[in-house]
């Protein structure tokens, strides 16, 4: 989930993983096996499957299942055909969504989320009506304590390739192009630094707030249903959450 801030985002995501861990782990292991199908079973030459492992080590989805991921999808344990199909819509009010998938029947995923957007109070697009809205970025996310030194951090994060560096009351935002990306997260494990939050995304270039309580409910709902959809790896949009 994208938006404005990424602590409210990090904390609702965490919050609602916790509550389907399974779900979690089924999403986690359709990624890795595509990364490891497309660009091999070794993450030390495959930055896509590095990536996928970490994102699901953080999420503490056991080693079995990673391995197992891995396996399938080099063919190993008999490959399953997912394919990634992205869909792009409008949630209320005009709120930009769009919706990254994972799926082995584009038949089945087509018509669900459609009724998800339906349900929402949006409408499904066309390809290319809203991702010319985000842009394609490294994100990593470190909680604030006391121990962190934030000008020590933002020198390392400058010299391993930062584009930004956002302070907040309760951590710190550090942005970078996906080519770096790969350094800087491990620049960063090297030097001692855990985080909240470590991955690829996509960043609104502009966010909108909603303020009609029925449109916050409907777009709580859109991205509650997409979410809970097993064929969706990931949704992005650009409402501005407030703080409740």
């Amino acid at each position: 989930m994208a938006g404005h801030s990424k602590w409210n985002n990090i904390k609702n995501k965490k919050g609602k993983e916790d509550a389907k861990r399974a779900k979690i782990f089924t999403k986690l292991g359709r990624y890795i096996m595509v990364a490891a199908k497309e660009g091999g079973a070794d993450p030390d030459y495959n930055p896509a499957l590095k990536a996928a492992i970490e994102k699901a080590k953080a999420e503490n989805m056991p080693n079995d299942n990673i391995d197992r991921a891995i396996k399938k999808g080099a063919g190993e344990l008999g490959a399953d055909n997912f394919e990634e199909i992205i869909y792009e819509g409008y949630g209320p009010n005009g709120i930009a969504v769009f919706v990254e998938c994972l799926t082995d029947n584009r038949n089945r995923t087509a018509p669900e989320i459609r009724h998800a957007f339906d349900k929402g109070g949006g409408n499904l697009g066309q390809s290319g009506c809203v991702k010319f809205m985000f842009d394609r970025k490294g994100l990593v996310a470190i909680e604030r304590t006391d121990s962190i030194d934030e000008d020590e951090l933002t020198m390392l994060a400058i010299d391993l390739g930062a584009e930004d560096f956002i302070s907040e009351e309760e951590g710190f935002e550090i942005i970078t192009t996906p080519e770096d990306f790969n350094d800087l997260r491990d620049g960063l494990s090297n030097a001692g630094y855990a985080f909240a939050m470590a991955e690829l995304t996509y960043i609104p270039q502009n966010t909108v707030e909603l303020t009609n309580p029925e449109d916050i409910k409907n777009m709580e709902k859109l991205i509650d249903l997409l979410e809970d959809n097993d064929d969706v790896q990931e949704v992005y949009h650009n409402w501005e959450m407030d703080e409740e």
